[in-house]
Protein backbone atom coordinates (compact mmCIF):
# COMPACT_ATOMS: atom_id res chain seq x y z
CA UNK A 1 0.00 0.00 0.00
CA UNK A 2 0.97 3.29 -0.79
CA UNK A 3 2.60 5.57 2.35
CA UNK A 4 0.52 8.37 1.09
CA UNK A 5 -2.68 6.65 1.88
CA UNK A 6 -4.34 8.40 4.86
CA UNK A 7 -2.31 11.93 4.12
CA UNK A 8 -4.14 14.63 4.08
CA UNK A 9 -4.36 16.87 1.07
CA UNK A 10 -5.58 20.38 0.74
CA UNK A 11 -7.97 21.21 -2.64
CA UNK A 12 -7.72 25.26 -3.73
CA UNK A 13 -7.80 27.31 -6.47
CA UNK A 14 -5.97 30.82 -7.63
CA UNK A 15 -7.88 32.17 -10.38
CA UNK A 16 -10.10 28.93 -11.19
CA UNK A 17 -6.52 27.07 -11.63
CA UNK A 18 -7.39 23.91 -9.64
CA UNK A 19 -4.36 23.24 -7.30
CA UNK A 20 -4.06 20.34 -4.84
CA UNK A 21 -1.51 20.29 -2.04
CA UNK A 22 0.07 17.30 -0.49
CA UNK A 23 2.64 17.97 2.40
CA UNK A 24 5.02 15.30 2.87
CA UNK A 25 7.30 17.10 5.77
CA UNK A 26 8.70 15.74 8.35
CA UNK A 27 8.28 12.03 6.74
CA UNK A 28 10.38 10.48 3.96
CA UNK A 29 7.43 10.05 1.99
CA UNK A 30 7.96 10.52 -2.19
CA UNK A 31 5.77 10.53 -4.54
CA UNK A 32 6.02 8.80 -7.92
CA UNK A 33 4.05 9.35 -11.55
CA UNK A 34 1.51 6.64 -11.04
CA UNK A 35 0.54 8.46 -7.31
CA UNK A 36 0.20 11.63 -8.41
CA UNK A 37 -2.25 10.16 -11.50
CA UNK A 38 -3.99 8.22 -8.59
CA UNK A 39 -4.47 11.57 -6.43
CA UNK A 40 -5.56 13.30 -9.59
CA UNK A 41 -8.26 10.20 -9.92
CA UNK A 42 -9.73 10.86 -6.14
CA UNK A 43 -13.57 12.28 -5.75
CA UNK A 44 -13.18 16.15 -5.56
CA UNK A 45 -9.67 16.24 -6.55
CA UNK A 46 -8.86 16.65 -9.62
CA UNK A 47 -6.36 19.32 -10.38
CA UNK A 48 -4.39 20.96 -12.51
CA UNK A 49 -1.00 21.06 -10.74
CA UNK A 50 -0.07 18.73 -7.41
CA UNK A 51 1.93 20.83 -5.09
CA UNK A 52 4.60 18.50 -2.67
CA UNK A 53 6.20 20.06 0.30
CA UNK A 54 9.09 18.13 1.45
CA UNK A 55 11.89 19.43 4.31
CA UNK A 56 13.74 22.22 3.15
CA UNK A 57 17.30 21.67 1.49
CA UNK A 58 18.99 25.24 1.93
CA UNK A 59 19.12 27.48 4.81
CA UNK A 60 16.90 30.03 4.75
CA UNK A 61 14.04 28.51 2.94
CA UNK A 62 10.68 27.32 4.17
CA UNK A 63 10.32 24.23 2.24
CA UNK A 64 11.32 22.65 -1.16
CA UNK A 65 8.78 22.13 -3.69
CA UNK A 66 7.95 19.63 -6.49
CA UNK A 67 4.91 20.77 -9.17
CA UNK A 68 2.94 17.56 -10.85
CA UNK A 69 1.01 17.77 -13.40
CA UNK A 70 -1.97 15.49 -13.95
CA UNK A 71 -0.69 13.72 -16.10
CA UNK A 72 2.25 12.45 -13.86
CA UNK A 73 4.76 14.75 -15.27
CA UNK A 74 6.93 17.05 -13.29
CA UNK A 75 6.73 21.23 -14.08
CA UNK A 76 9.20 23.65 -13.66
CA UNK A 77 7.11 26.48 -11.94
CA UNK A 78 3.13 27.29 -11.21
CA UNK A 79 2.44 30.58 -10.35
CA UNK A 80 -0.64 30.18 -9.01
CA UNK A 81 0.01 26.87 -6.80
CA UNK A 82 3.03 28.86 -5.21
CA UNK A 83 0.65 31.59 -3.77
CA UNK A 84 -1.91 28.45 -2.62
CA UNK A 85 1.03 27.08 -0.48
CA UNK A 86 2.32 30.47 0.80
CA UNK A 87 -1.45 31.20 1.82
CA UNK A 88 -1.13 27.28 3.83
CA UNK A 89 2.33 28.31 5.19
CA UNK A 90 1.17 31.33 6.46
CA UNK A 91 -2.24 30.42 8.17
CA UNK A 92 -1.05 29.64 11.32
CA UNK A 93 1.59 32.40 11.11
CA UNK A 94 1.88 36.49 11.42
CA UNK A 95 4.72 36.31 9.68
CA UNK A 96 4.34 37.80 5.87
CA UNK A 97 7.28 36.47 3.81
CA UNK A 98 9.20 33.16 2.96
CA UNK A 99 10.95 31.49 0.77
CA UNK A 100 10.35 28.52 -1.28
CA UNK A 101 12.68 26.33 -3.12
CA UNK A 102 12.47 24.20 -6.48
CA UNK A 103 15.04 22.20 -8.31
CA UNK A 104 15.35 25.09 -10.73
CA UNK A 105 14.79 27.84 -8.51
CA UNK A 106 14.34 29.98 -4.62
CA UNK A 107 10.86 31.57 -4.54
CA UNK A 108 10.28 34.96 -2.44
CA UNK A 109 6.84 35.16 -1.21
CA UNK A 110 4.69 37.91 0.71
CA UNK A 111 1.48 38.11 1.54
CA UNK A 112 -0.37 41.28 0.53
CA UNK A 113 -3.74 40.10 2.36
CA UNK A 114 -5.54 37.10 3.60
CA UNK A 115 -6.34 35.66 0.34
CA UNK A 116 -3.65 37.75 -2.26
CA UNK A 117 0.19 36.98 -2.70
CA UNK A 118 2.89 38.35 -4.61
CA UNK A 119 5.91 35.75 -5.70
CA UNK A 120 9.19 36.55 -7.53
CA UNK A 121 8.99 34.39 -10.22
CA UNK A 122 12.37 34.54 -11.35
CA UNK A 123 14.25 35.85 -14.56
CA UNK A 124 13.19 34.77 -17.61
CA UNK A 125 15.89 32.87 -19.82
CA UNK A 126 15.88 33.41 -23.78
CA UNK A 127 18.85 31.59 -24.88
CA UNK A 128 17.54 28.67 -26.71
CA UNK A 129 19.37 25.72 -25.05
CA UNK A 130 18.31 27.53 -21.41
CA UNK A 131 14.25 27.39 -23.10
CA UNK A 132 15.03 24.74 -24.29
CA UNK A 133 15.11 24.63 -28.00
CA UNK A 134 16.10 21.45 -30.18
CA UNK A 135 18.03 23.57 -32.11
CA UNK A 136 19.40 27.35 -32.07
CA UNK A 137 17.22 29.88 -33.58
CA UNK A 138 18.38 33.73 -34.83
CA UNK A 139 15.71 35.29 -32.51
CA UNK A 140 13.66 33.64 -29.74
CA UNK A 141 11.29 36.57 -29.82
CA UNK A 142 9.98 35.76 -33.22
CA UNK A 143 10.14 32.02 -34.48
CA UNK A 144 7.41 31.09 -37.01
CA UNK A 145 6.45 27.42 -36.08
CA UNK A 146 5.62 25.11 -38.99
CA UNK A 147 2.01 23.45 -37.93
CA UNK A 148 0.56 20.38 -40.02
CA UNK A 149 -3.15 22.08 -39.81
CA UNK A 150 -3.03 24.96 -41.75
CA UNK A 151 -3.19 28.45 -39.33
CA UNK A 152 -2.69 31.56 -39.54
CA UNK A 153 -0.36 32.33 -36.77
CA UNK A 154 2.12 34.92 -36.28
CA UNK A 155 5.70 34.01 -34.78
CA UNK A 156 6.19 33.25 -31.35
CA UNK A 157 7.75 34.50 -28.75
CA UNK A 158 9.89 31.83 -26.80
CA UNK A 159 10.60 32.22 -23.12
CA UNK A 160 11.43 30.07 -20.07
CA UNK A 161 9.92 31.59 -17.17
CA UNK A 162 10.58 28.09 -14.96
CA UNK A 163 8.86 26.30 -17.50
CA UNK A 164 9.18 26.70 -21.33
CA UNK A 165 6.32 28.76 -23.47
CA UNK A 166 5.67 29.68 -26.52
CA UNK A 167 3.35 32.98 -26.54
CA UNK A 168 1.32 34.11 -29.72
CA UNK A 169 0.20 37.90 -30.13
CA UNK A 170 -3.09 37.90 -32.31
CA UNK A 171 -4.30 40.78 -34.06
CA UNK A 172 -7.89 41.90 -33.48
CA UNK A 173 -10.54 39.57 -34.28
CA UNK A 174 -8.40 36.58 -34.52
CA UNK A 175 -9.22 33.66 -32.92
CA UNK A 176 -7.52 30.52 -33.72
CA UNK A 177 -8.90 27.19 -31.81
CA UNK A 178 -6.66 26.13 -28.62
CA UNK A 179 -7.90 22.85 -28.15
CA UNK A 180 -6.51 21.90 -31.47
CA UNK A 181 -3.75 24.00 -31.79
CA UNK A 182 -2.44 24.01 -28.12
CA UNK A 183 -1.30 20.05 -27.76
CA UNK A 184 -0.04 20.05 -31.71
CA UNK A 185 2.25 23.54 -30.56
CA UNK A 186 2.30 21.80 -27.02
CA UNK A 187 5.11 18.87 -28.49
CA UNK A 188 6.27 20.55 -31.50
CA UNK A 189 9.54 18.92 -32.26
CA UNK A 190 11.14 22.13 -31.59
CA UNK A 191 10.36 21.59 -27.74
CA UNK A 192 12.18 18.54 -26.34
CA UNK A 193 10.47 19.26 -23.51
CA UNK A 194 7.02 20.08 -24.41
CA UNK A 195 5.82 23.77 -23.95
CA UNK A 196 3.11 26.19 -22.54
CA UNK A 197 1.18 27.28 -25.43
CA UNK A 198 -0.31 31.14 -25.17
CA UNK A 199 -2.65 33.04 -27.45
CA UNK A 200 -2.55 36.88 -26.42
CA UNK A 201 -3.96 40.05 -26.75
CA UNK A 202 -2.47 42.92 -25.99
CA UNK A 203 -5.55 45.53 -25.08
CA UNK A 204 -3.31 48.55 -24.04
CA UNK A 205 0.53 48.62 -23.04
CA UNK A 206 -0.64 48.10 -19.32
CA UNK A 207 -3.39 45.25 -20.52
CA UNK A 208 -2.94 41.56 -21.87
CA UNK A 209 -5.81 39.23 -22.36
CA UNK A 210 -4.43 35.89 -22.13
CA UNK A 211 -5.55 31.73 -23.14
CA UNK A 212 -3.28 28.94 -22.33
CA UNK A 213 -2.64 25.81 -23.11
CA UNK A 214 -0.60 24.32 -20.25
CA UNK A 215 1.75 21.29 -20.86
CA UNK A 216 0.49 18.12 -19.43
CA UNK A 217 -2.87 20.08 -18.33
CA UNK A 218 -4.57 21.24 -21.40
CA UNK A 219 -6.90 24.46 -21.01
CA UNK A 220 -6.49 25.71 -18.02
CA UNK A 221 -8.74 28.98 -16.18
CA UNK A 222 -5.06 30.39 -15.54
CA UNK A 223 -1.52 30.14 -15.70
CA UNK A 224 0.85 32.18 -13.54
CA UNK A 225 4.38 31.48 -15.32
CA UNK A 226 2.30 32.00 -18.68
CA UNK A 227 1.00 35.41 -17.35
CA UNK A 228 4.74 36.40 -16.64
CA UNK A 229 5.62 35.06 -19.51
CA UNK A 230 3.72 36.69 -21.91
CA UNK A 231 4.17 39.99 -20.16
CA UNK A 232 8.06 39.78 -20.63
CA UNK A 233 7.59 38.89 -24.36
CA UNK A 234 5.10 42.24 -25.17
CA UNK A 235 8.20 44.07 -23.49
CA UNK A 236 10.27 42.27 -25.90
CA UNK A 237 8.72 43.13 -28.66
CA UNK A 238 7.91 46.59 -27.64
CA UNK A 239 4.09 46.36 -27.17
CA UNK A 240 3.65 46.58 -23.72
CA UNK A 241 4.80 48.20 -20.41
CA UNK A 242 6.95 46.25 -17.90
CA UNK A 243 4.12 46.64 -15.28
CA UNK A 244 0.55 45.08 -16.53
CA UNK A 245 -3.06 43.61 -15.76
CA UNK A 246 -2.80 39.89 -17.23
CA UNK A 247 -6.31 38.79 -17.56
CA UNK A 248 -6.67 35.04 -17.70
CA UNK A 249 -10.28 33.24 -18.04
CA UNK A 250 -10.78 32.91 -14.29
CA UNK A 251 -9.43 36.75 -13.61
CA UNK A 252 -6.24 39.29 -13.54
CA UNK A 253 -3.24 38.82 -12.43
CA UNK A 254 -0.20 41.81 -11.93
CA UNK A 255 2.48 41.31 -13.48
CA UNK A 256 5.62 43.47 -13.27
CA UNK A 257 9.14 42.77 -14.54
CA UNK A 258 11.44 44.98 -12.51
CA UNK A 259 14.23 46.56 -13.85
CA UNK A 260 16.23 46.54 -10.73
CA UNK A 261 17.33 43.05 -11.03
CA UNK A 262 15.84 41.35 -13.80
CA UNK A 263 13.26 39.39 -11.59
CA UNK A 264 9.59 38.81 -12.53
CA UNK A 265 6.91 39.17 -9.78
CA UNK A 266 3.48 38.17 -9.78
CA UNK A 267 0.32 38.87 -7.75
CA UNK A 268 -2.98 37.34 -7.79
CA UNK A 269 -5.55 35.83 -5.34
CA UNK A 270 -6.29 32.44 -3.60
CA UNK A 271 -8.97 30.75 -2.80
CA UNK A 272 -9.61 27.85 0.08
CA UNK A 273 -11.78 24.77 -1.02
CA UNK A 274 -11.51 22.11 1.40
CA UNK A 275 -8.97 19.45 3.12
CA UNK A 276 -9.72 15.51 2.30
CA UNK A 277 -8.07 12.16 3.27
CA UNK A 278 -6.62 10.09 0.81
CA UNK A 279 -8.44 7.07 0.66
CA UNK A 280 -5.88 3.93 0.25
CA UNK A 281 -8.42 2.89 -2.61
CA UNK A 282 -6.98 5.37 -4.93
CA UNK A 283 -4.02 3.34 -4.76
CA UNK A 284 -4.58 0.08 -5.24
CA UNK A 285 -2.43 -1.54 -7.91
CA UNK A 286 -0.45 1.85 -7.83
CA UNK A 287 3.59 1.84 -8.30
CA UNK A 288 5.26 4.08 -5.15
CA UNK A 289 7.77 6.11 -5.64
Amino acid sequence: MSGLAQKTVIKMNGLGNEIVILDLRGSDLSVSESEVRAIGRGEGLHFDQLMVLFDPRSEGTDAFMRIYNIDGSEAGACGNGTRCVAWMLFRDTARDRLVLETAAARLSCKRESDLSFAVDMGRPRFAWNEIPLSHPVPDTSSVVLDLPLRADLPPAALVNMGNPHAVFFLNPGQAPDLVKLGPLLEHHPIFPDCANISFAQVIAPDHIRLNVWERGTGITQACGSAACAALVAAVQRGLGARMARVTLPGGDLHIVWRETDGVVEMTGPVAFEYEKTLDSLLFSGVAAA
